[in-house]
């Protein structure tokens, strides 16, 4: 048994949900089992989550938040996933040739180029025996499919989200010393004022 990432990518939206409401009918069958599966759709260059469910115990927030899908969507949802985004189309503008590029990027990179502006996607959690099972239930539209190893996304994931709180403690030190640097300069110049008012004030007293 396999647990992947199952990104599938529709041509008509409408075709996006019924698929997704037929798996939430039956995320369990022969040979797969869905543990969550969410809509998405790129618009703006954000990707958005339109529908979701977990077929476990937990149903609310928690469940998106807490969960893999939860996490990939607002690692490519967000600030940090347009960057990714960008990751690919450097590689293939670069030297190496786009065969290098395609193994050399990351899952997170391979997951936000599939899905371009006004995309709509199923993603799925899902373990496998063999993906024939599930891709019956997928394909019966007009879909392209990829399949990502589920712990690697995860690891990718927990690395990202890592990286994107260095960023912010580093931004926030940054303001902090630009801050310092302004206020030493304010305190120059307030420094300057006074002194010049002692001088004029002397200036004034030599004269009497």
């Amino acid at each position: 048994m396999r647990e992947s990432i199952i990104i599938a990518k529709y041509e008509v939206e409408s075709e996006a949900y019924q698929a997704f409401s037929e798996l939430k009918r039956a995320y369990a069958g022969e040979g797969y089992i869905i543990s969550q599966a969410a809509v998405v759709k790129r618009e703006n260059g954000s990707l958005t989550m339109r529908d979701f469910f977990d077929s476990g115990a937990e149903t609310g927030d928690d469940a998106v938040k807490g969960g893999i899908i939860g996490g990939l969507i607002g690692i490519l949802g967000g600030p940090f996933g347009i960057l990714i985004g960008g990751g690919m189309g450097i590689l293939l503008g670069s030297a190496i040739d786009a065969g290098d590029a395609l193994d050399n990027a990351s899952l997170l990179e391979r997951a936000s180029d599939c899905i371009a502006e006004g995309e709509t996607a199923l993603i799925l959690l899902a373990q496998e025996e063999l993906p024939a099972a599930l891709d019956v239930k997928l394909c019966k539209f007009d879909v392209s499919v990829i399949r990502l190893d589920a712990a690697e996304v995860a690891v990718e994931i927990e690395h990202a989200n890592e990286v994107a709180r260095q960023a912010e403690r580093e931004a926030r030190a940054k303001l902090r010393e630009e801050k310092t640097e302004a206020f030493k300069a304010k305190v120059k110049k307030k420094n300057e004022e006074i002194k010049s008012r002692f001088e004029a004030l002397r200036e004034e007293f030599e004269e009497e």
